[in-house]
């Protein structure tokens, strides 16, 4: 375990898995060599490590104190193979808002990728308009420094727990990743999921512990419970060897030159056959509009060369031929065009228009397929269908993206619906498919969604579902409150330990993270909403991440409260909504066009209702002194999510380019 501190952050090293050696460093540095460029003014003093190459320092100030296991015998084939000293491949990894991308921020302005006049907004890695809206990594993305003669590859993730397949899939190109940690929550779910991950792998693990500058920062703590959760999560005795190299808590570096020392002394070099048969295995997929499908994986064998032909294998020997148009590799942060990549590097290859995820580049005579990347199954799916609403092509905007279909991956899979104009999208959670929904609508699409449903598998007759774990922290007085309402949702009980002014809560929860309408008719955890405001007032933070298959835990009370639906086609008016927020809260403002079956409202009471919100005040001969005076409530507005999260089964979302609306399932009440 490698642990290093960034940003008020400490890290200390730990083990990889599969017994290659890895030593513990703790490194602290300044939040504020953000914004400084990062002047190199500390590095790591010289320390021996058994079996990992060491590196010097003319800096003083920095005490180093390792242990390492000894390496384990390399099976016969790895020791054919021969290390590329000149390459670093490594995984940012952690959980959500734990400072991933902003950690890579600071490692490209360390290596002066940009010039020193030169603006650079914050998270540059997060280049996706949504993600920059949202304030979260959705995409895994690629970039490279150079540091002391040495090219590192970095690969920025998601955390959140959604986008937990991009992680997987991502670890197949990189020998080592470095474990992101926030100096006051410490390990959270995500953090748990990911470095268990990364230790089937057999990865180098630096663990960094960030954000240590926090006046609730608790450093020793966190390096304590990450080092507890190696041993949670079966580490080996190698794997668990702590050592210390850096700064005191109370001296903090100045630039990340600890942390880059750290990684080049213990993340492995790539092993690779450099005379072998050519083998990349695609472990992502961009699309390009000039360039159509681009592959982007590390390349583990052989030589790779532009204008080259090769074949295209599956893991079930089913194989294609291709030919390599382009070709390029990360450097800084761009993609450069180049003649030749040879083995241990990451590279993008254009020119196969087919490639998909898991499958692999080989030599067109002698090349074989490398195993196929394994993943978690998908555990929520919802249904897509046409628009067939009333407004449907109002909002023409035409569309050359590939259809839903062409998107799939090995973490979201698309399956026909019952009718031919169905389909059915299964992912790792609703905010993996509502990211999908945003694409599409942005796109020019326009569809209708039902709402989320858990996938439920039956083994030996017996039917289970899937539990999540759930971690609340919430102030002390509103624990019990909280305790309470996930229990109701069936919630087990698995921690509860003190965090200053907060108090953290360990749930196993069922239906968790698919929102409060996941199962015909069973709900899932209380919705975010329900938790903040009728709860916490506003203080609670609920984190989930899946945990695993269980037996079925029964039926779970559904929605409280019904809809109030449109009556009839036409535009709203003052006078029909003042007469229609008695019965609820209103989704809609005077003058909004409407048509019938159309949800305009939450119903203060159970059970549905129609009303006529377009009725106008009848004229009559009759002249009065003054209008009388309309005060209307201000209407709910809901989003993409919050309507998602809203509907039941017999309602629907209608995504249009423009609008987001919601409506009854006309199939369904005809059925009643």
């Amino acid at each position: 375990m490698e642990m290093a501190m960034g940003f008020g952050s400490a890290v200390k090293p730990y083990a990889s898995a599969a017994g290659s050696p890895v030593t513990s460093t703790a490194i602290r540095l300044s939040k504020e060599m953000v914004g400084r460029g990062f002047s190199p003014l500390v590095a790591v003093r010289k320390c021996g490590c058994p079996g990992v190459r060491s590196r010097s320092s003319p800096r003083k100030g920095i005490s180093c104190s390792v242990s390492s296991a000894t390496e384990n015998t390399a099976s016969e084939k790895k020791n054919q193979l021969v290390t590329r000293r000149d390459v670093r491949n490594i995984a940012i990894v952690a959980h959500v808002d734990h400072g991933k991308t902003t950690l890579v921020d600071a490692m490209l302005r360390q290596a002066k990728v940009f010039r020193d006049n030169q603006f650079v907004q914050e998270r540059v890695m997060d280049s996706n308009d949504l993600e920059r809206e949202r304030g979260i990594t959705i995409l895994s993305k690629n970039t490279s420094i150079s540091y002391k003669d040495t090219k590192i590859n970095i690969i920025d993730t998601p955390g959140h727990s959604d986008f937990g397949g991009e992680v997987e899939r991502v670890l197949n190109m990189v020998e080592g990743v470095l474990l992101v940690v926030d100096s006051v929550e410490g390990p959270m779910p995500q953090t748990r999921f990911v470095l268990k991950k990364a230790l089937e792998f057999g990865h180098a693990v630096v663990v960094v512990v960030n954000k240590i500058d926090r006046p609730s920062a608790r450093p020793d703590f966190v390096i304590n419970s990450t080092f507890e959760l190696f041993i949670e999560l079966n580490a080996t005795d190698e794997q668990r060897d702590q050592g210390k190299a850096g700064l005191s808590p109370d001296n903090l570096a100045d630039d990340l030159g600890p942390l880059f020392e750290t990684i080049i002394r213990c993340i492995p070099e790539p092993s690779i056959d450099k005379d072998g048969a050519l083998q990349m295995l695609v472990s992502n997929t961009e699309y390009d509009g000039h360039k159509g499908r681009i592959a982007i994986g590390r390349l583990h064998a052989g030589a790779l060369q532009r204008g080259m032909e090769v074949k295209v294998c599956t893991s079930e020997d089913a194989c294609r031929v291709g030919k390599v148009s382009e070709l390029f590799v990360y450097e800084n942060f761009s993609r450069v065009p180049v003649e030749t990549v040879e083995a241990g590097d990451i590279c993008a290859v254009c020119g196969i228009s087919d490639i998909m995820i898991g499958e692999t580049i080989a030599d067109k005579n002698t090349g074989k397929p490398l195993p196929a990347i394994k993943i978690e199954e998908p555990t929520v799916k919802m249904a897509f269908s046409i628009n067939t609403s009333p407004f449907v092509g109002r909002e023409p905007k035409p569309s050359r993206s590939p259809l839903p279909r062409a998107r799939k991956n090995l973490a979201m899979k698309v399956d026909d619906g019952e009718t031919a104009d169905t389909f059915i999208v299964s992912g790792r959670g609703t905010l993996h498919i509502t990211i999908l929904i945003e694409n599409m609508r942005r796109e020019g699409y326009e569809f209708m969604v039902g709402p989320p449903k858990v996938i439920n598998k039956r083994v030996d007759d017996k039917l289970l579902e899937p539990f999540e774990i759930a971690t609340v922290e919430v102030p002390e007085e509103y624990m019990g409150a909280v305790v309470e309402l996930l229990g109701k949702r069936r919630g087990q009980m698995c921690d509860m330990q003190g965090l200053g002014f907060l108090t953290g809560i360990d749930v196993k929860q069922v239906r968790g993270d698919f929102t409060d309408q996941v199962q015909d008719p069973h709900p899932g955890a209380p919705r975010a909403e329900e938790l903040d405001a009728d709860v916490s007032r506003g203080t609670a933070v609920l984190n989930t991440v899946f945990d695993s298959y269980g037996p079925w835990a029964g039926d779970i009370s559904t929605r409280d409260q019904g809809s109030l639906v449109a009556f009839e086609d036409g535009n709203t008016t003052s006078y029909a909504l003042f007469s229609a927020q008695e019965r609820g809260q209103m989704f809609v403002s005077p003058g909004t066009e409407v048509y019938k079956g159309q949800i305009v409202g939450i119903h203060q009471r159970p059970g549905d209702l129609s009303l006529n919100v377009c009725k106008k005040k009848a004229a009559t001969n009759v002249r009065s002194n003054k209008e009388q005076t309309v005060v209307l409530d201000t209407p709910l507005t809901y989003s993409l999510d919050d309507c998602i999260e809203y509907i039941q089964e017999d309602e629907l979302v209608e995504v249009t380019p423009q609008s987001v609306r919601m409506c009854k399932n006309p199939k369904i009440v005809k059925k009643k």
